[in-house]
């Protein structure tokens, strides 16, 4: 299995889980409508990136997450000519288990009318509208959690014929990250979903744009937030990391 197809497989795998649980305890009529506690969602996505980066950590290094592979290579732990392909698996990955999702809960998309419901299923929004606001809470919380994960990343696969290759998450590190996600959706995520990842929050709500709802509402003007946040958010983490 190519580096690129496992960030594919492994990101799709993780939205599949991530926003499966977003849609269990948020559609009608599925058995679990009705206990929208914060905890469980947190605890489904913590989850989600504990089984993802189990099943690919050791392939491709398990960035799933843009702002990964960018923090790293910006670190100068991961090579930049990698960057292209494994942003554009990630966000194709997301896009794929985003539509999964979908489909498996199709019959309860139909019966929910609560459009605002429908969209969180697929992607991020602020609880209180506030640009700047908002945009401090991605880089922040991204800040957050890359600078964790440099101290939880560590060499795996060699890419032969490929100097500084790879540089990312294990199977060894698969509990610890999905145990950073889980705190971090608990303590910090409240303001705007804590996306922490652009692939996670775009490829999803480009899905739920062409979704054949009438009145769907993609929220483009707000789509950048959680895609330029975390970015900025990873590469000042990366510069901290360097300097400690």
């Amino acid at each position: 299995m190519s580096i690129y197809l496992a960030e594919f497989i492994g990101t799709a795998i993780l939205l599949i889980l991530g926003a499966g649980v977003n849609a269990n305890v948020s559609l009608k009529k599925t058995l679990a409508e009705g206990n929208q506690a914060w905890l469980l969602v947190t605890t489904g996505w913590g989850l989600a990136v504990f089984v993802a980066v189990f099943m690919v950590g050791k392939i491709s290094g398990a960035h799933l997450n843009p702002a990964v592979t960018v923090a790293l290579a910006t670190a100068g732990k991961f090579d930049w000519n990698l960057v292209p392909g494994y942003v554009l698996a990630q966000l194709l990955g997301a896009m794929a288990g985003s539509f999964l999702n979908y489909q498996l809960y199709f019959d309860h998309y139909k019966v929910t009318e609560d459009e605002a419901t429908v969209k969180g299923t697929f992607c991020t929004g602020p609880a209180i509208r506030n640009i700047p606001r908002n945009l401090f809470s991605e880089l922040f919380v991204t800040f957050v959690f890359i600078l964790a994960i440099f101290h939880l990343a560590g060499p795996s696969v060699e890419i032969e014929g490929v100097e500084n290759a790879q540089f990312g998450l294990g199977a060894l590190e698969a509990l610890p990250v999905g145990l950073l996600v889980w705190v971090i959706g608990i303590t910090l995520g409240g303001t705007t979903g804590y996306a922490i990842n652009p692939a996670r929050d775009l490829g999803p709500r480009i899905i739920y744009a062409l979704l054949p709802r009438p009145n769907k509402n993609p929220d483009w003007s707000y789509a950048w937030v959680p895609v330029v946040g975390p970015l900025i958010g990873a590469v000042l983490a990366a510069f901290v990391y360097l300097n400690l």
